[in-house]
């Protein structure tokens, strides 16, 4: 991803919390992540971080989902003694629609990402809007899409390790590296 789009998500992300009232401080706003994934299709997979606290107990963040774009299906493994991330999502705004192992729904509402469709094999659906949350069991696996006016979910869960996350798609770069323009 060039450093142009990442600013511009960037800007983009910050707006949406701020329209819905989530005050962000100066240097949160610059710290909002950007990943793409390494898929280069950031506004089908991809999605905005801010981390708030991240410690080896606990980890708080916001995700920003843009109209339809989706978060790859991936779980978060065991590391060492650590059962893996237990993770809680609280819709703030928007529509959210994850997906996570058991009895698949029959006619899904979200759109698989078209080329992508081998990677997505969990589709059991759970309907999040404003004020509904869901508890994901650690190494689930799970991947989530927002509905057409795009979504803000909180995310409360054990440590977050980004970086030992497994996605099915095995084209996916977890952490995000930005190209200058």
């Amino acid at each position: 991803m060039k450093r142009r789009e990442a600013e511009l998500a960037q800007k983009r992300a910050a707006e949406m919390l701020a329209r819905v009232g989530i005050v962000l401080t100066p240097r949160e706003r610059d710290q909002i992540e950007i990943a793409d994934f390494g898929l280069g299709e950031l506004e089908r997979q991809g999605l905005a971080l801010v981390t708030y606290i991240n410690t080896d107990r606990y980890c708080a963040k916001e995700l920003v989902l843009f109209p339809r774009q989706t978060c790859p299906e991936h779980r978060h493994p065991p590391v060492g003694s650590d059962p893996g991330k237990m993770e809680t999502f609280r819709c703030r705004w928007g529509k959210v629609w994850l997906y996570v192992e058991g009895e698949p729904t029959a006619n899904i509402q979200a759109r698989v990402p078209e080329g992508s469709e081998t990677y997505y094999t969990v589709f059991r659906e759970i309907e999040l809007n404003p004020g509904e949350q869901y508890t994901i069991p650690p190494n689930t696996l799970h991947w989530f899409q927002a509905g057409d006016e795009g979504a803000i979910v909180s995310e409360f869960s054990s440590t977050s390790r980004d970086e030992f996350d497994l996605f099915t798609d095995p084209r996916i770069v977890r952490l995000p590296r930005v190209d200058e323009d």
